[in-house]
Parts: structure tokens; sequence; C-alpha cells
């Protein structure tokens, strides 16, 4: 009998740490859904979008890639997997072509779309929530203003930060959307965070590359702080003690 209460005593305590919220959160942390709630569904896509709003985070994130035939859609890796396991790059195929059959989905195995822009747009509107829009690789003008404009016409430019690795795509949006928020995306502090810093750009950065220092030199600054990926308890507990003021996370909302 012991044993046995033991084992529902563990179990109880793992559900918790995994699903429970986080007792030491912060009223000024807002805590965004790393590819949407991740953890539980099928990565950027409806799905997760919805769900992180269920979950209960504040926002979410998705990566933005462009289709041969210009559509932007949600999507970390430049490939996507279908359902019969027909592997498509994004780049190279029709928004058309690549929506012919559901993705895989080895999560809910509900049948799933790739998400367009638009939509993740939409879900983030309709559930007031902050946006984080990672540009995946060089994007031309062109698309930058596509993607923006339509995010002023679904949404609100000031909840919809770009974040990026490439510098020029951070720079070209600033030129030409001035008052959009903008966040690289960065490993580690580097030349281009210190260039950051001098431009005006908040951070988003790699848990494991992230100092004290570098949060209070862009909070002195008046420049915000992302964390990426906080996944477990002793993990939030550190970007808190950062005073990070956005957690991503793929298993927690609060």
């Amino acid at each position: 009998m012991q044993k046995l209460i033991f084992f529902f005593t563990t179990l109880a305590a793992l559900f918790t740490s995994i699903f429970g919220g986080f007792s030491e959160t912060k009223a000024n942390v807002t805590f965004i859904g790393h590819r949407g709630y991740s953890f539980r569904y099928l990565e950027n896509t409806e799905e997760a979008f919805i769900g992180a709003a269920k979950h209960g985070s504040g926002g979410a994130e998705t990566d933005v890639r462009v289709t041969s035939d210009g559509v932007l859609v949600c999507s970390h890796d430049g490939e996507v997997t279908l359902k019969d396991g027909t592997v498509l790059a994004i780049a190279d195929h029709t928004y058309e072509e690549l929506t012919a059959q559901p993705l895989r989905n080895l999560k809910t195995f509900t049948k799933l779309y790739l998400c367009t822009f638009e939509r993740y747009l939409q879900i983030m509107a309709e559930n007031d929530m902050i946006c984080f829009v990672e540009f995946k690789g060089a994007f031309t003008e062109e698309n930058i203003k596509k993607a923006f404009d339509m995010a002023a016409e679904v949404y609100d430019l000031s909840k919809c930060p770009l974040q990026s690795y490439n510098m020029d795509n951070l720079k070209m949006a600033r030129a030409l959307f001035p008052e959009l928020p903008i966040m690289l995306t960065c490993n580690e502090h580097n030349a281009d965070v210190d260039e950051a810093l001098s431009l005006g750009f908040s951070i988003d950065m790699d848990l494991n590359g992230l100092t004290k220092e570098t949060v209070e030199q862009f909070h002195n600054a008046g420049l915000e702080v992302g964390a990426w990926t906080a996944n477990t308890r002793a993990q939030i507990a550190y970007c808190l003690s950062l005073g990070v003021d956005y957690i991503e996370s793929d298993v927690y909302a609060r």
C-alpha cells in the first residue's frame, strides 16, 4: 500500500510540474507559447495557436516563410511533411501544392493544414495576445511590407514584434514601419546584440546565453528582453531571476 501511495504521489507531483502554473510568476512577465502550445499540439498550426490561447499564454510565437507564389505561412523548417510522408520545400511550392493534403500530425492525429500568417494573426487578435513574428531567412522589402501591412489590417502593429537573426530584415522593417516593435533573435551576447542595443532593438535570446548584465543593459535603454525556450521549472526560475519581460515556453503558460 505504501508503495502504491508513493507511486501516485510522485505521479501527481510530475503532472503538476509539467502542467501546473508557476507560483513565482511575476505580474510583468508575459508567457509566450513557443510555436503555439507545441507541447500538446503540432507546432505552428492553427490548433497550436488556439491551444496556446486556451492554455492561458499571453502570446504566441511563430516562424514565417514564403511560398513560391508569395503566401506567408507559419513553419519553423523550410520543408513540410504531408500526411502521406511527402516532403515539400516551402519556397519551391505554391500554397495550393503545400495544402493538397493535411500535414503529418503525430500529436493529435487531427486533420491540419499548413497555417497562413493571416490566420495566425486572426487567432491572436481574437484572443488579444502578443504575436512574436520570427522571419526565417532573408526577406525582401516587398514581403516585409506585405507581412506588416497585413498585421496592421488584421490586428495591431504594437502587438506584433518582429524577430529575426537577420539584421537586414530588422533594419528594413524599421525603415518601413518606424513604430513596429523589433527584437533581434540571438543565442548569446555578440556584436549583433551590441548593434541591436545601439539601434534601439529589443532582444529575444536563448536563455543559456542570457545574463543579468545583458538584461540590465537593455532595460536601462528602455528596451525589452525575451528568453527562450524555458520548459522546466528551473529554467523558468532562472528567467524570472534575470527579470526578463517575456518567457517563451513549449509547456508553461504562466
